[in-house]
């Protein structure tokens, strides 16, 4: 059965929908306004992830992924330098002008082996399931050959008088959690440029070895403010921390300065910038030295017969 509803009525009905859809259609209109500001914002918020220059802002996206698996090719390093000292007597008023082979052997008076260790970060480069290659500074494991101490003397002019030379007889390199593990090999190091290369034939293996594989960017593409991430590990800890680019090309070979926080041990970490947003990881440079500052204490002078006292050396006055 059909039904014929009254103009007048159909009048009110058409009146009543036109009212009440005002608010759902002054609400859309907002709706609109808004998800057209947001697009605009966005657009001015965002325009340099597409510039081909280093980010200078936070990144705009989760990066925990890539960071995680980046950090699995860093690895801590550690070295051993065995040293023989030969120590001497301050009657024979031995200098340091003086010394070769056979007056060090012949005026020794105590035989002496120690060793000094230290601590670094290193990063896998290459792997070919046969052999494995680490990236880091050359400080890390640049030790001295020979080491001198002095008898004190006065301040007057005269050669120092020489207490005991120590010469390093070998040096060891290990990377914690390598396949069969055991000592790296020196392959390259560059001094004055703080770089160096370790390395070691592992054999056929199953075990996969993550290196990273990030690109090498340029440092002298760096500009103030450029946001970067720095890999390492501190105080023997792995550790991810980030930082802001200050003084870009500060010298020919485009170094620069960042202000994270690390302690010892982050040298040979890795820097990395972003470029055109996460995840364009590239590899800027790698970590060379911290700030320091120096303490002074008052204390009372000297006293007659105290001086600086080598470790190296058994101790035989008063106790």
């Amino acid at each position: 059965m059909f039904s014929i509803i009254p103009d007048p009525f159909q009048k009110k009905v058409r009146a009543f929908l036109t009212n009440s859809m005002k608010p759902f259609v002054l609400f859309l209109s907002c709706l609109l306004l808004f998800v057209g500001c947001t697009k605009k914002i966005y657009d001015v918020v965002y325009p340099t992830l597409s510039d081909g220059r280093y980010d200078t802002e936070f990144p705009y996206r989760n990066c925990s992924k890539q960071l995680e698996e980046i950090s699995r090719s860093v690895k801590r390093l550690n070295t051993i330098t065995y040293y023989k000292s030969y120590v001497f007597s301050e009657r024979d008023r031995l200098k340091e002008s003086e010394l070769n082979d056979r007056i060090i052997k012949k005026k020794a008076i105590k035989n002496i082996f120690f060793n000094k260790t230290g601590s670094g970060t290193a990063t896998v480069i290459y792997h070919d399931h046969a052999k494995i290659a680490f990236l880091t500074c050359a400080h890390v494991i640049d030790t001295p050959d020979t080491i001198l101490t002095f008898f004190p003397v006065n301040d007057n002019g005269e050669e120092k008088i020489v207490q005991s030379v120590s010469i390093k007889v070998r040096q060891q390199y290990y990377v914690v959690d390598i396949p069969r593990g055991g000592e790296l090999e020196l392959l390259k190091m560059d001094s004055k440029d703080d770089i160096a290369v370790l390395g070691k034939e592992i054999g056929q293996i199953e075990r996969f070895v993550p290196v990273f594989g990030y690109p090498g960017g340029k440092s002298s593409d760096l500009e103030w403010g450029s946001f970067v991430y720095i890999i390492g590990y501190p105080i023997g800890y792995k550790m991810i921390t980030r930082g802001i680019v200050s003084n870009p090309n500060m010298d020919a070979k485009g170094s620069f300065l960042i202000d994270a926080l690390f302690n010892r041990g982050f040298s040979g970490g890795i820097i990395l910038a972003i470029k055109d947003g996460v995840p364009n990881f590239e590899l800027v440079g790698i970590t060379k030295s911290v700030s320091a500052r120096n303490e002074y204490v008052l204390r009372p002078e000297k006293e007659v017969g105290e001086f600086a006292y080598d470790s190296n050396v058994p101790y035989q006055g008063d106790y």
